[in-house]
C-alpha cells in the first residue's frame, strides 16, 4: 500500500484527481470505478475543470458505479445517477452508453443484482477503482457482518451509515433503507485501488482498517490483502497512524 499524506481536502482532491487523470492519459479507453458522497466531490471537480481547459478526454472511458439507493429513481436529487450527472457527467464528454450504475428503480433484488453484475463482467477488469471510507469501515456499500459479500448484492443500511447519510436527506425518515451494491469480490479484482479520506472523524477508522487486523467487522480492512492500494488522506485523517512526521508518499 502506498499512503500520500496531504495537508486539507483541497490538497486531497487534487492529489486523487492527479492520480485519476494519469489513468486515464496512460489507457484513453480505460474503466473507471466510482464512489458517491460527499469525499470525492472535489475530485471530480477538479477532473471536470482539466476537461474543460482540453487536458482530459472522457470519450472513451467506461466507467462503472459502487451503488445505488434502492427504491430510489435516477431523477431523485438524492439518487446516484443525479449525484454523478451533477458532479461529473454532464461537464466531461463521457459517452453515457459506457457509464453505469445500478438501477434502484428494480424491485427485484435478485434481477438487480444479477443485471448489474453482468454489467461488470461485460465493462471487463476496473483499472482504477475509487473508494471512499465510511466511519464504520464500509466501503461502497458493504456494512460490517460475518463474511465478505463478493458481488452485487442487496444490504440493508446500517444505522451508522442512515445517521451519516441523513445530512442529504430533508428528514431521516426518508433515507433508504436498502441499496445495491458492488461486492467485495468485484471491488478486489480492480486493478489499482484509490482510497480518499479526509477529515479528524475519521482518523480512527483509517488506523482501525489499515494497520489493524483484516475482519469482515471492517469491510476496508481486506484491502490490505489488495497488490495495489494508493490511500490518499489529509493530516487530520492520518492523525492516529503511525507514520513518520515529515515526507508525503510511503509504502507498507
Amino acid at each position: 500500500m502506498k499512503i500520500y499524506r496531504t495537508k486539507d481536502y483541497n490538497d486531497m482532491s487534487r492529489t486523487a484527481a492527479n492520480l485519476i487523470s494519469a489513468q486515464i492519459i496512460m489507457k484513453p479507453d480505460c474503466v473507471l470505478g466510482l464512489a458517491t458522497g460527499s469525499t470525492p466531490v472535489g475530485i471530480y471537480r477538479q477532473l471536470a475543470q482539466w476537461h474543460q481547459k482540453g487536458e482530459l478526454d472522457f470519450s472513451l472511458v467506461t466507467t462503472v458505479n459502487l451503488d445505488e439507493y434502492k427504491g430510489i429513481s435516477p431523477e431523485n436529487p438524492q439518487s446516484y445517477h443525479y449525484f454523478m450527472e451533477e458532479n461529473l457527467f454532464r461537464k466531461v464528454n463521457i459517452d453515457r452508453s459506457r457509464a453505469f450504475l445500478p438501477d434502484g428503480t428494480e424491485a427485484d433484488s435478485d434481477d438487480a443484482c444479477r443485471k448489474y453484475n453482468q454489467v461488470l463482467h461485460s465493462a471487463g477488469t476496473v483499472d482504477l477503482q475509487l473508494l471512499g471510507l465510511g466511519h464504520n469501515g464500509h466501503i461502497g456499500f458493504n456494512e460490517p457482518g460475518t463474511f465478505f459479500e463478493k458481488e452485487t448484492h442487496c444490504v440493508t443500511l446500517s444505522d451508522r451509515t442512515i445517521q451519516a447519510n441523513r445530512r442529504f436527506f430533508a428528514s431521516e425518515e426518508e433515507v433508504p433503507r436498502q441499496a445495491y451494491t458492488m461486492g467485495i469480490k468485484s471491488i478486489m479484482s480492480a486493478k489499482k485501488i484509490l482510497v480518499v479520506v479526509s477529515g479528524e472523524d475519521k482518523a480512527e477508522i483509517v488506523k482501525t482498517a489499515f494497520f489493524g487486523p483484516v475482519t469482515p467487522q471492517v469491510p476496508a480492512s481486506i484491502l490490505q490483502f489488495h497488490a495495489d492500494v494508493r490511500l490518499v488522506a489529509d493530516e487530520a485523517a492520518l492523525s492516529l497512524c503511525d507514520i513518520p512526521s515529515s515526507g508525503r508518499l510511503w509504502s507498507i
